[in-house]
Protein backbone atom coordinates (compact mmCIF):
# COMPACT_ATOMS: atom_id res chain seq x y z
CA UNK A 1 0.00 0.00 0.00
CA UNK A 2 1.20 3.51 -0.82
CA UNK A 3 2.72 5.01 2.34
CA UNK A 4 1.35 8.42 1.35
CA UNK A 5 -2.05 7.14 2.47
CA UNK A 6 -0.76 7.02 6.04
CA UNK A 7 0.56 10.59 6.33
CA UNK A 8 -2.09 13.14 7.28
CA UNK A 9 -1.70 16.83 6.50
CA UNK A 10 1.19 16.37 4.08
CA UNK A 11 1.15 17.95 0.65
CA UNK A 12 0.85 14.46 -0.76
CA UNK A 13 -2.30 13.75 1.25
CA UNK A 14 -4.42 16.01 -0.95
CA UNK A 15 -5.51 13.94 -3.92
CA UNK A 16 -8.20 13.55 -6.51
CA UNK A 17 -10.95 11.03 -5.92
CA UNK A 18 -9.73 8.74 -8.70
CA UNK A 19 -6.21 8.73 -7.24
CA UNK A 20 -7.45 7.69 -3.82
CA UNK A 21 -9.87 5.12 -5.20
CA UNK A 22 -7.12 3.56 -7.32
CA UNK A 23 -4.80 3.23 -4.31
CA UNK A 24 -7.48 1.86 -1.98
CA UNK A 25 -9.18 -0.43 -4.46
CA UNK A 26 -6.77 -2.24 -6.79
CA UNK A 27 -8.09 -4.36 -9.61
CA UNK A 28 -9.34 -7.80 -8.65
CA UNK A 29 -12.45 -9.33 -7.17
CA UNK A 30 -10.99 -9.92 -3.70
CA UNK A 31 -9.72 -7.47 -1.10
CA UNK A 32 -5.91 -7.80 -0.97
CA UNK A 33 -4.48 -8.37 2.48
CA UNK A 34 -2.87 -5.33 4.08
CA UNK A 35 -5.33 -2.78 2.71
CA UNK A 36 -7.37 -0.67 5.16
CA UNK A 37 -10.73 -2.37 5.58
CA UNK A 38 -12.70 0.48 7.20
CA UNK A 39 -12.30 3.72 5.27
CA UNK A 40 -14.39 6.80 6.01
CA UNK A 41 -15.04 9.63 3.56
CA UNK A 42 -16.79 12.66 5.01
CA UNK A 43 -17.63 16.12 3.78
CA UNK A 44 -19.46 17.59 0.81
CA UNK A 45 -21.69 15.95 -1.82
CA UNK A 46 -21.13 12.56 -0.29
CA UNK A 47 -24.09 10.79 -1.86
CA UNK A 48 -23.09 11.68 -5.40
CA UNK A 49 -19.49 10.65 -4.78
CA UNK A 50 -20.50 7.33 -3.21
CA UNK A 51 -22.73 6.67 -6.22
CA UNK A 52 -19.86 7.52 -8.56
CA UNK A 53 -17.63 5.09 -6.68
CA UNK A 54 -20.21 2.33 -7.09
CA UNK A 55 -20.07 2.84 -10.85
CA UNK A 56 -16.28 3.10 -10.78
CA UNK A 57 -16.02 -0.22 -8.94
CA UNK A 58 -18.58 -1.94 -11.13
CA UNK A 59 -16.56 -0.82 -14.13
CA UNK A 60 -13.63 -2.77 -12.67
CA UNK A 61 -15.73 -5.89 -12.21
CA UNK A 62 -15.96 -5.61 -8.42
CA UNK A 63 -19.78 -5.75 -8.09
CA UNK A 64 -20.15 -3.76 -4.84
CA UNK A 65 -23.18 -3.65 -2.59
CA UNK A 66 -24.45 -0.26 -1.46
CA UNK A 67 -26.14 0.05 1.93
CA UNK A 68 -27.99 3.34 1.65
CA UNK A 69 -28.95 4.85 4.99
CA UNK A 70 -29.20 8.39 3.61
CA UNK A 71 -31.67 7.76 0.78
CA UNK A 72 -29.07 9.36 -1.45
CA UNK A 73 -27.87 6.77 -3.95
CA UNK A 74 -27.99 8.33 -7.42
CA UNK A 75 -28.12 5.87 -10.36
CA UNK A 76 -27.52 8.76 -12.74
CA UNK A 77 -23.98 9.08 -11.36
CA UNK A 78 -23.37 5.43 -12.25
CA UNK A 79 -24.76 6.02 -15.73
CA UNK A 80 -22.64 9.14 -16.13
CA UNK A 81 -19.48 7.22 -15.23
CA UNK A 82 -20.47 4.42 -17.61
CA UNK A 83 -20.92 6.77 -20.54
CA UNK A 84 -17.54 8.38 -19.84
CA UNK A 85 -15.92 4.94 -19.73
CA UNK A 86 -17.77 3.85 -22.91
CA UNK A 87 -19.58 1.09 -21.00
CA UNK A 88 -23.32 0.43 -21.39
CA UNK A 89 -24.92 2.04 -18.29
CA UNK A 90 -27.37 -0.82 -17.80
CA UNK A 91 -24.45 -3.23 -17.48
CA UNK A 92 -22.96 -1.34 -14.55
CA UNK A 93 -26.30 -0.67 -12.90
CA UNK A 94 -27.03 -4.40 -12.88
CA UNK A 95 -23.69 -5.00 -11.14
CA UNK A 96 -24.48 -2.68 -8.21
CA UNK A 97 -26.79 -4.14 -5.58
CA UNK A 98 -28.68 -1.61 -3.46
CA UNK A 99 -30.10 -2.19 0.02
CA UNK A 100 -31.85 0.75 1.65
CA UNK A 101 -32.48 1.41 5.33
CA UNK A 102 -34.91 4.12 6.42
CA UNK A 103 -34.58 3.56 10.17
CA UNK A 104 -31.73 2.63 12.49
CA UNK A 105 -33.53 -0.63 13.21
CA UNK A 106 -33.50 -1.51 9.51
CA UNK A 107 -29.83 -0.54 9.24
CA UNK A 108 -28.94 -2.75 12.21
CA UNK A 109 -30.81 -5.69 10.69
CA UNK A 110 -29.16 -5.21 7.29
CA UNK A 111 -25.67 -5.18 8.76
CA UNK A 112 -26.18 -7.93 11.35
CA UNK A 113 -28.32 -10.37 9.38
CA UNK A 114 -28.25 -9.67 5.63
CA UNK A 115 -24.70 -8.74 4.65
CA UNK A 116 -23.22 -12.09 5.61
CA UNK A 117 -25.42 -13.95 3.15
CA UNK A 118 -24.70 -11.58 0.27
CA UNK A 119 -21.01 -12.55 0.38
CA UNK A 120 -19.66 -9.33 -1.10
CA UNK A 121 -16.04 -8.30 -0.62
CA UNK A 122 -16.77 -4.58 -1.00
CA UNK A 123 -19.51 -2.68 0.86
CA UNK A 124 -20.28 0.99 0.29
CA UNK A 125 -22.19 2.28 3.32
CA UNK A 126 -23.86 5.60 2.62
CA UNK A 127 -24.91 7.52 5.73
CA UNK A 128 -23.65 5.19 8.48
CA UNK A 129 -24.93 7.50 11.23
CA UNK A 130 -27.84 9.15 9.39
CA UNK A 131 -30.61 6.76 10.42
CA UNK A 132 -29.41 6.89 14.03
CA UNK A 133 -30.12 10.65 14.17
CA UNK A 134 -33.89 10.09 14.11
CA UNK A 135 -35.28 12.20 16.93
CA UNK A 136 -38.09 9.68 17.45
CA UNK A 137 -35.65 6.96 18.52
CA UNK A 138 -34.93 7.02 22.28
CA UNK A 139 -31.35 7.96 23.13
CA UNK A 140 -30.96 4.83 25.25
CA UNK A 141 -31.55 2.71 22.13
CA UNK A 142 -29.30 4.59 19.72
CA UNK A 143 -25.97 3.89 21.41
CA UNK A 144 -26.36 0.10 21.77
CA UNK A 145 -27.76 -0.27 18.24
CA UNK A 146 -24.88 1.70 16.73
CA UNK A 147 -22.38 -0.32 18.77
CA UNK A 148 -23.89 -3.53 17.39
CA UNK A 149 -23.47 -2.25 13.83
CA UNK A 150 -19.83 -1.35 14.44
CA UNK A 151 -19.09 -4.70 16.09
CA UNK A 152 -20.59 -6.64 13.20
CA UNK A 153 -18.67 -4.60 10.64
CA UNK A 154 -15.50 -5.21 12.66
CA UNK A 155 -16.04 -8.97 12.55
CA UNK A 156 -16.74 -8.89 8.82
CA UNK A 157 -13.67 -6.72 8.19
CA UNK A 158 -11.53 -9.31 9.97
CA UNK A 159 -13.05 -11.91 7.64
CA UNK A 160 -11.98 -9.96 4.55
CA UNK A 161 -14.85 -7.57 3.81
CA UNK A 162 -13.85 -3.98 3.05
CA UNK A 163 -16.18 -1.15 4.13
CA UNK A 164 -16.15 2.23 2.38
CA UNK A 165 -18.15 4.60 4.60
CA UNK A 166 -19.59 7.88 3.33
CA UNK A 167 -21.04 10.42 5.76
CA UNK A 168 -22.28 13.87 4.80
CA UNK A 169 -21.59 16.89 6.96
CA UNK A 170 -25.20 17.98 6.33
CA UNK A 171 -28.22 17.12 8.42
CA UNK A 172 -30.10 16.23 5.25
CA UNK A 173 -29.34 15.98 1.57
CA UNK A 174 -31.30 15.78 -1.63
CA UNK A 175 -31.23 12.97 -4.18
CA UNK A 176 -28.12 14.29 -5.93
CA UNK A 177 -26.21 14.40 -2.66
CA UNK A 178 -26.23 18.19 -2.33
CA UNK A 179 -26.54 19.31 1.28
CA UNK A 180 -29.86 20.97 2.02
CA UNK A 181 -29.24 22.00 5.64
CA UNK A 182 -26.35 22.17 8.10
CA UNK A 183 -28.33 23.38 11.08
CA UNK A 184 -30.25 21.48 13.69
CA UNK A 185 -33.44 22.94 15.16
CA UNK A 186 -32.91 25.68 17.72
CA UNK A 187 -33.33 25.18 21.43
CA UNK A 188 -33.13 22.07 23.56
CA UNK A 189 -33.92 19.64 20.71
CA UNK A 190 -31.22 21.19 18.55
CA UNK A 191 -28.62 20.84 21.30
CA UNK A 192 -29.65 17.23 21.88
CA UNK A 193 -29.46 16.34 18.18
CA UNK A 194 -26.11 18.07 17.80
CA UNK A 195 -24.69 16.22 20.78
CA UNK A 196 -25.96 12.88 19.49
CA UNK A 197 -24.48 13.51 16.05
CA UNK A 198 -21.13 14.50 17.57
CA UNK A 199 -21.01 11.34 19.68
CA UNK A 200 -21.88 9.03 16.78
CA UNK A 201 -19.37 10.75 14.52
CA UNK A 202 -16.65 10.49 17.15
CA UNK A 203 -17.24 6.74 17.42
CA UNK A 204 -17.24 6.35 13.65
CA UNK A 205 -13.96 8.25 13.38
CA UNK A 206 -12.39 6.02 16.00
CA UNK A 207 -13.67 2.91 14.27
CA UNK A 208 -12.25 3.80 10.86
CA UNK A 209 -8.76 2.81 9.67
CA UNK A 210 -8.47 5.85 7.42
CA UNK A 211 -10.46 9.09 7.31
CA UNK A 212 -10.57 11.25 4.20
CA UNK A 213 -12.26 14.65 4.09
CA UNK A 214 -13.86 15.59 0.78
CA UNK A 215 -14.03 19.21 -0.34
CA UNK A 216 -15.42 20.62 -3.56
CA UNK A 217 -12.96 22.90 -5.35
CA UNK A 218 -13.00 24.70 -8.69
CA UNK A 219 -11.17 21.88 -10.42
CA UNK A 220 -13.42 19.24 -8.88
CA UNK A 221 -13.68 17.17 -5.68
CA UNK A 222 -10.47 16.77 -3.67
CA UNK A 223 -9.81 14.56 -0.66
CA UNK A 224 -7.49 15.31 2.24
CA UNK A 225 -6.25 12.64 4.62
CA UNK A 226 -7.35 13.41 8.18
CA UNK A 227 -6.47 10.14 9.89
CA UNK A 228 -3.82 7.70 8.79
CA UNK A 229 -3.35 4.28 10.36
CA UNK A 230 -0.26 3.21 12.26
CA UNK A 231 -1.79 0.13 13.87
CA UNK A 232 -4.83 -1.93 13.01
CA UNK A 233 -7.58 -0.90 15.41
CA UNK A 234 -10.45 -3.14 16.43
CA UNK A 235 -13.73 -1.93 17.89
CA UNK A 236 -12.96 -3.50 21.25
CA UNK A 237 -9.53 -1.80 21.36
CA UNK A 238 -10.67 1.80 20.94
CA UNK A 239 -9.22 2.78 24.30
CA UNK A 240 -5.77 1.64 23.23
CA UNK A 241 -6.01 3.06 19.71
CA UNK A 242 -2.75 4.44 18.33
CA UNK A 243 -3.15 6.37 15.11
CA UNK A 244 -1.82 9.47 13.45
CA UNK A 245 -4.28 12.30 13.63
CA UNK A 246 -4.53 15.67 11.92
CA UNK A 247 -5.74 18.69 13.93
CA UNK A 248 -9.10 18.29 12.20
CA UNK A 249 -9.38 14.71 13.45
CA UNK A 250 -8.56 15.72 17.01
CA UNK A 251 -11.75 17.80 16.95
CA UNK A 252 -13.50 14.49 16.52
CA UNK A 253 -17.04 15.69 17.04
CA UNK A 254 -16.88 18.43 14.42
CA UNK A 255 -17.27 17.84 10.72
CA UNK A 256 -18.43 20.94 8.98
Amino acid sequence: MNSDLLTPNSELSKKSLDEVFSELIPAGAQVPSGLPSKVLFRGERISGIASYLAGWMAGRGLDPIVLDGANGFDPYMVSSFARGALIPPERLLKSVRIARAFTCYQMTTLVEEKLHYLRKSWVILLGPITTFLDEDVPEWEVGPLFARVLRKMEIMAEEGVSFLLFQSCAVSQNHSGKETSKNFPKGEMGRFMGSKRDDLMRRLLQFSNLVWRISIENEGPKVILEKGLTENVRARDWGQMESTKSPAYRQAGRYQ
